[in-house]
């Protein structure tokens, strides 16, 4: 196992959270038919560790979260440390915070030219827990989500 740096756990949030931004694509592993499905996804906005991922509802992603909202997305820095966020996916219906991510959220406007695009659906992610893990470790830290 490689030697890593110890982590000063009042600093753990914030290095998750950086790890995130360096991160930019992160994973997203959603279930169909009691089998793992996986795929890259393109956070419209991030809020802490709630994590808001846009999505058209004709794709398979749509119906999985559907049939079963337990998610989990991986991100993986370029140096290879890892925050894994747990969670439920849930339909924004807030139409505030769905304008707020169409204002600034060029490629959304770009590719389905309005907010009221009945093809349009943003799943708000809420975490129920948060993982870390420096380089290749094997280890993982809890990350308080509160």
């Amino acid at each position: 196992m490689p030697e890593t740096k110890p982590i000063d756990s009042d600093k753990l949030p914030d290095i998750a959270k950086e790890c995130m931004k360096l991160a930019k694509f992160p994973q997203l592993a959603t279930i169909e038919n009691d089998k793992p499905r996986l795929r890259p996804v393109s956070p419209v906005k991030t809020d802490e560790f709630t994590v808001y991922v846009a999505n058209l509802k004709n794709y398979d992603k749509t119906a999985q979260i559907k049939a079963n909202p337990s998610v989990e997305l991986c991100y993986m820095s370029p140096d290879h440390d890892q925050v894994r966020i747990a969670g439920t996916a849930e339909i924004l219906e807030d139409e505030n915070e769905i304008q707020e991510i169409w204002e600034s959220n060029a490629l959304l406007r770009k590719y389905l030219g309005s907010p009221d695009n009945p093809q349009l659906i943003i799943y708000k992610i809420i975490p129920s827990s948060v993982r870390f893990m420096r380089e290749w470790a094997l280890e993982y830290y809890d990350v308080p989500i509160n």
